[in-house]
């Protein structure tokens, strides 16, 4: 009677154990599971080799032009050449302030861009990791960075530290 009483009490605290090890295994499993953050998307605008191809207009019927009855086609004038516009010069982006200097993002997951110097400011965009950027001014508190992405005239502000300066001064453009 002893000996079934024992068995008894040793498979219910056996059964608790593997229970609650169970429980703790699948609770870390999970909590390591939401712990990474996912893959970043990759967009086809945010590689500029994949660039979208607009859609080539198509004309009915083979492409060829019908005349309706009693129209008569007419001939167009020979072509004359016209001269050609040489290309201007781009115009030049906003002239930087002084001590504006090249950098780019070293934060792995990329900055979001805010219209203001604060964490509850408007995104206005975003920035990639290595991007190449402009680094304009710091704010007062030197916590957060105006910026201007290179070859754009996209401004904003992101979270000072998450930056490196590339090189020396930007020429004034």
């Amino acid at each position: 009677m002893l000996s079934g009483f024992t068995k008894f009490i040793l498979g219910f605290f056996l059964a608790i154990a593997v229970l609650v090890g169970s429980g703790v295994a699948v609770a870390l499993y999970f909590m390591n599971r939401t712990g990474v953050p996912p893959a970043k998307p990759v967009f086809s605008n945010d590689s500029p080799s994949v660039k979208a191809q607009a859609p080539k207009a198509t004309e009915p019927r083979g492409g060829k032009p019908t005349l309706a009855p009693g129209n008569q086609a007419q001939s167009s004038p020979s072509p004359t050449p016209t001269p050609t516009e040489s290309p201007k010069a781009t115009p030049s982006p906003k002239p930087l302030p002084a001590g504006a200097y090249r950098g780019r993002v070293n934060w792995a997951e990329g900055l979001s861009l805010r219209s203001q110097p604060n964490q509850e400011a408007e995104k206005i965009g975003g920035v990639a990791f290595n991007q190449k950027i402009i680094i304009l001014e710091e704010s007062d508190d030197k916590s957060w960075q105006k910026i201007r992405l290179e070859g754009s005239e996209q401004e904003g502000w992101v979270k000072a530290g998450n930056t490196e300066k590339v090189d020396g001064k930007v020429d004034g453009q």
